[in-house]
């Protein structure tokens, strides 16, 4: 039982110590974490084969970024770090209209929104650097 016990404290301690690197306003995030190829994963429900695309981000100035998502370039890019975590949004288009993006990279994934209002859907996306 004392060994029980034990192992449950430590847990505990580990999931508390994991927990408080999300609390706003804890730790340094370092928004260059989003340069690099992310491998997107856009299928359209969570039984769907996956449909992968590629977002690159090329570089970090301040709280913007450049790069290119769906093999279109990325505009009105902001990054927001002062939450625990990096948050992205930005904008991309095509002839339908324009698609506007969010996303939160927590660890090594960002899960996403995009949101295309010349088509009218919400969707979300996740993606895993390559």
């Amino acid at each position: 039982m004392r060994r029980s016990a034990s192992t449950v404290a430590a847990l505990a301690c580990l999931c508390l110590g994991a927990c408080a690197t999300n609390d706003p306003g804890t730790g340094e995030v370092d928004p260059d974490a989003l340069i690099g190829t992310w491998r997107v994963d856009l299928r359209p429900s969570p039984d769907s084969d996956p449909y992968y695309k590629q977002f690159v981000v090329t570089s970090v100035d301040g709280n913007s970024f450049t790069g290119t998502f769906y093999d279109t370039p990325v505009s009105e890019a902001r990054i927001n770090a002062d939450w625990g975590n990096i948050r992205i949004a930005f904008v991309t288009t095509d002839g339908s209209g324009a698609y506007h993006h969010s996303a939160v990279l927590d660890r090594n994934t960002l899960e996403g929104m995009s949101n295309s209002t010349g088509r009218g859907f919400l969707s979300y996306w996740s993606a895993k650097r390559q």
